[in-house]
Order: structure tokens, then sequence, then C-alpha cells
């Protein structure tokens, strides 16, 4: 990405975030099932998702892509974190009273007008994230604002809602969902665009994360918090981003999304030169299954091997040399092209920029352009292939998405990559998808309710941060890094409990040391809070030394090790005891005379080097130096004094 660079006073970047953060209740939100991976299920069941009208008797532009993706869907639950509510076969039951207040609570601390009564909306979703085929969604507030350094940032909404079930795998034909994740309480917070930086949404989204924190009344870990963006340039449409996980994705993601949408305006420009009529784009679609089963293109085989496969060109006029132009490297029309049509399960897709290639030559590329009646020099074609029924529902997309090239940037939908990057996953949802729910009676909020609330309002992040410097002596940075880390919680139990470690010594291994390993590549999710607390209890017991925690770490990310008891076996760190230190470190004092003759109290860097390098884990660093400092004096003091009797 270093490569892609758009200067953001041109473009006019805006930026909407939305943040869906977990509650940490004690069930979910319509049933009494705990909140919790099972670990094994035991029930599985099929389901057809089929797309609904809304209440103005149209359908969902979102609804209708995903049904034409035709999968079926499996789920797999247990009675020990899911229900007949998550299955779809029993109503839900009363609003958790727990995430409700919460909702209630963050809406307070935002300053956000409350609805006098809460409805409860069904959302339609049928890619087979929910069982119902669609979300439960309650609005708890609108408006309000939140201030970050001086900005004030307003607040669009507020609302309380189920979360999605857990993709498990797909392979295009059958999608699989664990349910265990289904019906968790979320809080959907959306503030309001606002023109900044990418650096500056971080911040904003930092700010908004940390009030969540500061209730308690939130989850925490990976998976437990997703923030979502709306981005648009001047001149562009508004795109929709989900699914970032992590902070520093955010910067990334926003950067691509805004040079990607820079670069559709840019062929835009280019095409609309060229004086192009949309009006003409798919009048002449034809099947040419006869010429591709002639190809050996290993590609095309492998296409025409599928039941009922077939092969269809698209001619658009105007295009050629547009499909495949990159004004930024990796931004280009063909590639947009392809990630929609791979939502169809659909990999036969080429266009006229890129062939002959993949195996198709010059006379198979002729033929199709005989067969589309294409007499101008300018225009250009795309072929896609596979089962009959998908390949319709795609050339219809593709013309779709040929036409709205004429405009820029399409307002759609689109998921974020692990690399920092976006690609398609449906159009942008509208009005018509929300409808109301049935099956749940409406809540009264009165004042009496939310003066009882209002006590339990987060204080002031400065406030917080304060706090916690002077509880357990921490310095303003790291007393930052716990709080915002998804150990905070964590960290407290481990100081209440145990006495004798210091907490800036906790604090600093479950922040700077667990994020160093990580930025090695090593898998933190090896690390449970049991091993972590086992850990720190084996220290204040004494058992193991305080240099041994960042070694087990390593071993366990590693997966070297299955078990605290295991890394400390493989490692070797059992604690030594005194007799065992003092061998050492005399052993070391004794290889290393010449040194400590030579350079005398200044060889003590050298010396405790050498020490930790054959001691860490084994002993504390501070005894180990203080051992090894007395003993060296003695060693010197003698020298000097032989030294003087010589003379």
């Amino acid at each position: 990405m270093k490569s892609l660079s758009v200067d953001l006073t041109d473009i006019k970047l805006t930026v909407g975030i939305e943040i869906h953060q977990q509650l940490a209740s004690k069930s979910k939100l319509f049933c009494d099932c705990k909140p919790k991976d099972s670990g094994k299920n035991s029930i599985s069941f099929f389901r057809k998702m089929r797309p609904t009208q809304s209440e103005m008797g149209t359908y969902d532009p979102a609804v209708v892509f995903e049904f034409g993706k035709m999968r079926t869907i499996k789920y797999y639950s247990s009675d020990t974190s899911s229900c007949l509510v998550e299955a779809d076969e029993e109503p839900p039951h009363e609003v958790d009273e727990f995430s409700l207040e919460t909702a209630l609570i963050i809406s307070l601390a935002l300053n956000s007008i409350i609805c006098d009564e809460l409805h409860t909306m069904r959302k339609i979703v049928i890619d087979g994230s929910n069982t119902s085929g669609f979300q439960r969604t309650i609005l708890i507030a609108t408006d309000g604002y939140l201030d970050v350094n001086e900005r004030r940032v307003g607040v669009q909404s507020i609302c309380l809602e189920e979360d999605a079930a857990k993709l498990i795998s797909d392979n295009g034909m059958v999608r699989e969902y664990g349910l265990d994740r289904l019906g968790v309480a979320l809080i959907e917070i959306a503030l309001k665009p606002v023109t900044c930086t990418p650096e500056e949404i971080v911040t904003i989204a930092l700010s908004l994360g940390r009030l969540l924190r500061a209730s308690k009344r939130v989850a925490r870990g990976l998976g437990s918090i997703r923030q979502d963006v709306n981005v648009s340039i001047e001149g562009g449409s508004v795109v929709e981003v989900k699914g970032i996980q992590r902070l520093e994705d955010l910067v990334k993601v926003i950067r691509y999304e805004m040079i990607r949408q820079h670069g559709l305006l840019r062929i835009a420009q280019m095409i609309k030169s060229r004086k192009t009529d949309p009006y003409y784009f798919g009048e002449s679609i034809e099947d040419i299954t006869g010429i591709m089963a002639k190809s050996t293109s290993n590609v095309v085989s492998k296409v025409l091997e599928g039941m009922n496969a077939i092969f269809k060109a698209i001619k658009v006029e105007g295009f050629k040399g547009m499909i495949g132009y990159e004004p930024y490297p990796g931004i280009r029309l063909g590639k947009q092209i392809s990630e929609m049509v791979r939502f169809y399960g659909l990999s036969g897709v080429f266009h006229s920029d890129e062939l002959p290639g993949y195996g198709i030559n010059d006379e198979e590329v002729q033929a199709i352009i005989k067969k589309l009646r294409m007499n101008s020099e300018e225009d250009a074609f795309v072929v896609v292939g596979g089962p009959k029924d998908k390949v319709d529902f795609a050339v219809d997309s593709i013309i779709h998405r040929f036409k709205m090239a004429m405009a820029g940037v399409p307002p759609e939908t689109r998921a974020a990559t692990l690399d920092g990057k976006t690609v398609y996953s449906r159009p942008k949802p509208g009005a018509s998808r929300m409808y109301p729910e049935t099956d749940i009676p409406s809540i009264p909020v009165n004042r009496i309710q939310l003066a009882k609330l209002t006590g339990q309002v987060p204080k002031p992040m400065d406030q917080i941060i304060s706090s916690l410097v002077d509880r357990y002596g921490l310095n303003r940075k790291l007393a930052e890094q716990i709080f915002d880390s998804e150990y905070f919680n964590l960290f407290e139990e481990i100081v209440t409990s145990m006495k004798k470690i210091r907490p800036t010594f906790i604090a600093s291994k479950l922040t700077e040391d667990l994020l160093n390993l990580e930025r090695r590549g090593l898998d933190r999710s090896t690390i449970s809070d049991n091993i972590i607390v086992d850990i720190f209890c084996r220290i204040d017991q004494g058992v193991l030394a305080k240099e041994s925690v960042t070694l087990i770490f390593e071993k366990l990310m590693k997966r070297e090790a299955k078990s605290v008891e295991e890394a400390i076996s493989v490692l070797g760190i059992t604690t030594a005891s005194d007799l065992e230190l003092d061998n050492a470190i005399d052993f070391i004092l004794k290889e290393n005379l010449p040194t400590i003759y030579e350079k005398g109290f200044g060889s003590i860097g050298t010396l405790m080097g050498k020490c930790m390098a054959k001691l860490r884990g084994k002993a504390d660093g501070k005894k180990i130096n203080s051992i090894l400092k007395a003993k060296l004096e003695l060693l010197l003091e003698s020298h000097i004094a032989k030294t003087d009797s010589d003379i």
C-alpha cells in the first residue's frame, strides 16, 4: 500500500463509524441461554432462506442478491448454549433486563434522546446468519454526541440487537453456522459522518470503545467488538465496510477504500469521455458454451465439468481497455466484477482486456467477437461460466455493475480483509429490509427508570485513568494500555488476589510483553485466562521466578507446549535453590576472572548478562543481581589485598 497515495484535501474523505459491542450479560437477548462457546455441538439441521416483501410490498436489493446465491444452510447447536429460540422453533422470550439497562446507560453517557417506547424490529437477513431469516433490533436512542479531543462527534442512533450465528464453513453450495453466538446481546452505536483523516477516525473509535469499557458492562476480547465504516469521497457514493475487528486495521481499510473509490471515479471519467451509452449494455448476450467446449484451457474445462454448466458472453459497448485499466495498482474494474461474481460461487470469469490468456486462444476470442456481433473497436466483452441458474443471475448483476461504472462508485457493502483491503459483499441494503416484530410487546421507558440509571453512567476517561494510576501505582501510559486491553478485568482480578506481585509488573506482562510476542507472528489465542492466572499464582507462591513469565508465554504461543506445567518442563526452569544460585554465580565469576581484574566493578554488566542467560526463569533478577554484586565486591577486595601484599 506504500505505493498508493491520494491527497486527502483533494478528495474530501468522509467517514461514519458504527460500533457493534457484545454486552457482558449472563444470558442471551431473547432467551436464558448462556452467551458462551459450547465447544461441542450435538444437534444439526438444514434451512433454505427466501426473500420476503417489506410492508410496502418491495424487496430489498441486498436480500435479492443473497437469494441469488441459492445456498443450503446447515446449523450446528448445543443444548448448553442455544435452545428452540435460536432454532426459530419457539417465540422469543422477554428482553434481557441487564442488556436493556446497559443500552440505556450508554445512551445517557452519549447525551442521546431516549425513545419513550421501545419497539423491536425485524431486519431481513437471508445469508444464513440468522435461522429466522431476520435479525431482531431495538432502537433505543437517537442524536447525542461524543467529545473527542475538543471535537464534538454526533451520534445518529443507538440500538440493542442480537448477534449473528458464527460462520464455520462455506463451500459455495452449503454454508455452515454454529448457533453459540446467535442471540448474544449487542449494542450498536452509529456516529454521524465526519470529514477527517483515517487516523482521526481511529481516535474517535478508541474514545467510544473506552466509554463502553468504562461501563464495565461489555464483553472483552477478540471478536467481542466490531467496527463498520461508511466511507465516501467527493463525487462518489457511500460504501459500507463491515467486520473490522482491530483498531489498527481501521487506517489501512479506510486508506485502501479511499484509493479504490478515487480510482473508480477516474475510470468513470475516462468512460464518459467516450460518450458511451449505458442503454445498450446487455443488448447482446450470447450462449458461447459451444465455443468454450473446444478450448484447451484448464480453467474452462473445470467449469464445464459441473452440472448444467454453460458459458455466456456479454457485449459491453465503449469499454475496450477500461475493464483492465489500473489507475492505481490493483484497482481495476475487472477485479471489482470478479469479486462480485465470486459471491455467486462462480470462478469462470474473463474479459476481453485480458484475452487471449488463461489457455483461451485468439481463435476462440475471435469466435466470441463474431458471436456477439461486435463491430466497433472500442467495444469489450465479459465471459462468465458455471451452473446455468447462477450464470443467469450473475449476467444481470454484471450488466448492472457496468452501468454503475459510469457513475464511478456504486453504493455497496464490502468486507474488510486481513491485509487491510476490502472485497465486495453485497448491494447496500435499503429501508425495505425492516419491518415490525410481532412476537415482542413494546417496552415503555419512564423518567424514574432513567433517573435510577444515571448514577451508573461511566466517568470521564481522564478520571478513570487517574484512578488506575493512584490505585495501582501505574504510570499513565501503562494505565491506558491495560485499560484498553482485553485483559483489564483479569488484571484487576489478579492484583486483588495476589499480594506479592507488583501491579506494574502484571500490567506490563499483559500488555507490552504479549503484544511484542504477537508482533513476531505468534498466536495469542493459545493463552487463556486460566493459564495466565496459573502463571501468576506460581510466581506469587514463589514457585516460579518473574523472569519466566515471557518465556512461558512464548512457548505456549509457539504451540511448543500445551500447558504451564509442560512449558516449565520444556524450558527446564524449576526454581533454583540458594545453594544452586551461589554455585552458578561462583562458576561464572571464576570463568571471567581476566575481565574482572581488568575492568573491576565495570564488569558487572557483562557478568549479569551471563548470569541471566544461565539462570533466566530460575530466579528473580533482583536476587541474582544482589548476590552477584556482593560476591564481586568480595572478589575484588580480595584481589586488591593480595596485590598490595605482593608489593
